[in-house]
């Protein structure tokens, strides 16, 4: 069985992707590369891919987070502070962007077909050019902790809610299981994720740069979109599971259904806070 329409879309988009000029050259960079084409993850080997680095990881974040949190913290100047920010975001919006421009080119080069793309065969290895990207995506998630500390550093604690806190920590953890597991869909996922922080960075980035955007709000509309077409990715990796022949991590799968159901409701909250007209005088 097939879900309707999603594959012959997916067919005849990766059919006119792969025919123009443009694409042989981004699949030598971004598949065909030998770092890239060869890359494997193996568990306690590949650099923080073992279950001490992950928890050590995450609890020092959150425990750091606690800490300096509390207790008086050096005061940067704030041109210096402004510089480090705009450095950050800077770097932050460019490797998303060519995460998610990497881990598309790499689905039209290495994906035959739709059902493929959300549902990995069972027994699939994390190696080869997605899962290279997966992973180049869950140390990104390392590298996206300075936004707290650059949070806590601007006496912004305002800021430093449990949902900041709580997403940054979790979504190290679900990055490593989804490449660990080879989880089915999880290229989707890192596409629409990073192309919400292209969006993301460069809002934080204008705002450092002392221009603010008039759609703030969209940033938040963009991530709760993510969520809603990450219910639908795993939706169809359900029913591929459950009509064919299995589809792989799909207890993984579990984890991270739970994980985004919790950001949805969080998400969800804090946008109602912030942008309800009822709430807000200013979105009356």
């Amino acid at each position: 069985m097939e879900v309707p329409f999603f594959p012959t879309l997916f067919s005849s988009v990766r059919s006119l992707v792969v025919r123009q000029a443009f694409f042989p050259t981004l699949e030598e960079w971004l598949v065909n590369h030998p770092k890239i084409h060869g890359f494997s993850w193996n568990s306690g080997k590949t650099p923080g891919s073992s279950p001490r680095f992950l928890s050590l990881t995450v609890v020092s974040y959150i425990s750091f987070t606690f800490f300096l949190s509390q207790v008086s913290r050096p005061s940067l100047a704030r041109p210096l502070l402004r510089s480090i920010s705009a450095i950050h975001n800077i770097f932050l919006a460019t490797l998303s962007f060519i995460m998610a421009l990497g881990c598309l080119v790499s689905i039209f080069s290495q994906v035959p077909n739709f059902r493929t793309l959300v549902c990995f065969p069972e027994r699939t290895s994390p190696s080869g050019p997605l899962f290279f990207w997966g992973y180049i995506f869950y140390l990104s998630k390392i590298v996206e902790f300075m936004d707290t500390l650059l949070i806590i550093l601007s006496n912004s604690m305002n800021r430093l809610s449990f949902l900041h806190v709580y997403h940054h920590s979790m979504v190290v953890i679900m990055s490593y299981v989804c490449v660990d597991s080879a989880q089915s869909s999880f290229s989707m996922v890192l596409v629409t994720n990073c192309a919400v922080h292209v969006v993301m960075y460069t809002y934080y980035l204008m705002c450092t740069l002392g221009v603010r955007p008039k759609w703030k709000k969209m940033v938040t509309d963009c991530q709760l979109l993510q969520f809603w077409a990450s219910f639908l990715i795993m939706a169809m990796l359900v029913f591929y599971h459950f009509t064919g022949s299995g589809c792989s991590g799909i207890l993984s799968w579990c984890f991270n259904a739970a994980f985004i159901v919790s950001l949805l409701f969080l998400f969800s909250d804090f946008h109602a806070k912030n942008y309800s007209p009822k709430l807000n005088p200013k979105y009356a």
